[in-house]
């Protein structure tokens, strides 16, 4: 019995040593993870080590988390990290997810000077951070889209870096932002509109980025140095004019010859150093080109056909409302035809088809028949607009405009062109205009999404504007008469415009042609958007106007000889004039037609009379007169001596900053603050 109980001793004593170990172990493991026992700043900033501090230069450490507040290069408020600032340390590591973007309070983060590397992670928890300073590393990857919700944002600095993609658009729901600089990454795309007026420091330069630089009130305060070393980027800001992209499937007669280049040409490329199997290579290509072409232009003949087909058997048997007809649909249309007509007689079928081949091989087949501007999605097709349901919108000068709804419920605005206007345009030259007008992209534009032609019929497809046209707004409907826009409206409005006009002229060296109320739509926003730009230079001219469109048009390119019907091609300086009028009638609310050709003084008079027909006092004599001049400067008959684009542009934004701060004197004054 007493060795049984002493065997029992010992096992309960072994028994007892074993555990201690075990918790001995697990405290030691606890104590040098600190998984369960530091506090969750302290762990996020270990954990941040672990990854990016491979030289071990950062002298945080478990052993001292309970005073991680007085880690160099930490500062806390009420024992919360706010500013971690960590600089030239050569950090070679990478920046983890889930490490400083777990401290809820930071707000200020620089890791300037570094050698951290891969992408930056999502830091869309910062709600507070206020500066973020990421320059001067090795980050790889796109700019986080993350970083534009951080609504707190001040200071962002990127730059020196490694960055591709392009710009966000989604940049400018930094609306403090105060220092933005972005400079030698290898960002590439356009610069998009930024309109922050706190924005003081800028810097794009030493990019891959192209494109015409878009005349913002806010861009336009920096000079050429924030934009160097961008060979693609173009416009005013950089005293640099733009020229179109010629497409790839239809270069520039003028540029790159049609067929075999010339002798010279084959000379020049031997003296470059070009390949000799360079022009085996491209006639392989070109093969191909034509076979993938010429399949898929026969499988969408056949489609078409196909289609044609079903919808004569269904013609009769379904009853649209009025406007719920098709957009080809004869009794919308008028005198329309459709795109593709095959008749049922089969003894003309072959050669009907025959025909239609023919035309549709210089027909660019991409995008199922439709050709998407560059950057747009495909998310319809021909035939989906064929089947939509269509509400007449108006008739113009260009074309024929109806608002169309798809089958998945997405509303577009389809322009169905006159072919009388075109008839001169061939379909290289129509191809080749819509490449370039198709890429311009600015928020005072209407996009064009898509367009498309076959034989006669052209058609674009541009977003849809819901709140109507300027037209509307100015002059009312029928049932209601308009009072003139307030003051302030027209110079917002004005100001819209002005951008949309200046970008277009500094883009391509384009011009629209065309301006006037009914060609300026309200956005979601009631943001005034430029339509119907750059067609005109395809139009053959025509006197059947109203005189309200030709109130618009310059002197120098209305109608010259009445016997020969030769007119000027428009230009900037007729935009100008344009504009001009538009101006004129945003302020008096009085069609273009009524306008009269008065000294400035009488103009005044004029001008302030209009307005005290509905408003019965007029209490802002001199902004009024300051906006007048505007339109009187524009409407001069020499266009020698009218403003740019550019200078009419900021002419307003002077208007508009010398009113901003006038109003802001008169509240200081009422409220005893100045």
């Amino acid at each position: 019995m007493k060795i049984h109980q002493f065997l029992v001793v010992i096992f309960i004593i072994l028994l007892l040593y074993l555990s201690s170990l075990t918790t001995a172990s697990s405290h030691l493991h606890s104590h040098s993870t600190g998984n369960l026992s530091l506090p969750s700043d302290a762990s996020a900033l270990l954990a941040f080590k672990h990854k990016a501090d491979l030289g071990n230069k950062l002298e945080f450490s478990a052993n001292t988390s309970f005073r991680f507040c007085k880690w160099k290069g930490v500062q806390c408020s009420e024992k919360k990290v706010v500013r971690v600032i960590i600089e030239g340390l050569s950090l070679g590591g990478t920046f983890p997810s889930n490490t400083l973007s777990n401290l809820d309070q930071l707000r200020v983060l620089s890791l300037q000077n570094n050698s951290l590397t891969g992408p930056i992670p999502d830091l869309s928890s910062l709600s507070n951070l206020k500066v973020l300073f990421l320059d001067h590393n090795l980050f790889t990857g796109s700019i986080p889209v993350s970083i534009f919700t951080l609504h707190r944002l001040k200071t962002l600095d990127l730059s020196y870096n490694n960055l591709t993609g392009s710009i966000p658009v989604s940049i400018n729901s930094l609306n403090r932002l105060y220092y933005l600089r972005l400079d030698s990454n290898r960002l590439n795309g356009s610069v998009p509109p930024l309109n922050q007026s706190s924005l003081h420091v800028f810097n794009i330069s030493r990019n891959a980025l192209s494109g015409p630089i878009p005349v913002t009130k806010t861009l336009s305060r920096f000079k050429t140095t924030s934009f160097l070393d961008n060979k693609g980027l173009c416009g005013e800001l950089v005293h640099k004019e733009c020229r179109p992209i010629q497409p790839f499937f239809n270069p520039s007669t003028a540029d790159v010859p049609k067929k075999t280049p010339p002798p010279s040409s084959q000379i020049e490329e031997l003296r470059s150093g070009a390949p000799l199997d360079r022009k085996e290579n491209k006639i392989h290509k070109r093969s191909l080109l034509i076979i993938g072409v010429s399949t898929a232009c026969l499988v969408l003949l056949c489609s078409l056909i196909l289609l044609v087909l079903v919808t004569r058997k269904h013609k009769n048997s379904k009853k649209l409302g009025k406007t719920k007809k098709g957009i080809f649909d004869p009794s919308v249309t008028g005198n329309a035809e459709a795109i593709i007509r095959i008749e049922e007689d089969n003894n003309e079928l072959e050669e009907k088809v025959k025909r239609v081949q023919e035309g549709m091989q210089q027909v660019i087949c991409k995008s199922g028949s439709l050709v998407f501007c560059a950057g747009e999605v495909q998310v319809y097709s021909l035939e989906m607009l064929m089947r939509a349901s269509a509400e007449l919108l108006g008739r113009g000068t260009m074309g024929i405009t109806y608002k169309a709804v798809l089958d998945n419920r997405l509303i577009v605005c389809v322009k169905r062109l006159d072919g009388g206007r075109l008839a001169g345009t061939s379909q290289e030259e129509f191809e080749q205009h819509m490449e370039s007008v198709g890429g311009l992209r600015h928020p005072n534009l209407v996009p064009m999404k898509a367009y498309f032609q076959a034989r006669q019929e052209r058609l674009l497809v541009y977003d849809y504007q819901p709140n109507g046209s300027l037209f509307s707004l100015i002059h009312g409907s029928k049932s209601s008469r308009a009072k003139p826009l307030h003051w302030t409206s027209c110079l917002k409005i004005a100001e819209d415009v002005a951008q949309g006009l200046s970008y277009i002229h500094q883009a391509w060296r384009l011009v629209h042609g065309n301006l006037k109320s009914s060609n300026v739509l309200l956005g979601s926003d009631f943001e005034a958007c430029i339509a119907d730009y750059c067609l005109s230079v395809l139009a053959v001219p025509t006197d059947d106007e109203d005189p309200d469109s030709t109130a618009y048009k310059a002197p120098e390119i209305r109608k010259l000889n009445h016997n020969n019907h030769h007119y000027r091609q428009a230009s900037a300086k007729s935009d100008v004039y344009s504009f001009g009028v538009l101006l004129l009638e945003l302020l008096t609310g009085k069609h273009p037609s009524e306008h009269p050709y008065l000294m400035p003084d009488d103009m005044i008079h004029w001008v302030k009379s209009t307005r005290e027909d509905h408003d019965g006092i007029v209490g802002e004599d001199t902004k009024l007169e300051m906006l007048l001049e505007v339109a009187m400067t524009c409407r001069v008959s020499s266009p020698e001596q009218r403003p740019t684009m550019w200078q009419v542009l900021k002419m307003i934004q002077e208007i508009k900053e010398a009113v901003t701060m006038e109003d802001s004197h008169e509240i200081d004054l009422l409220t005893g603050t100045s």
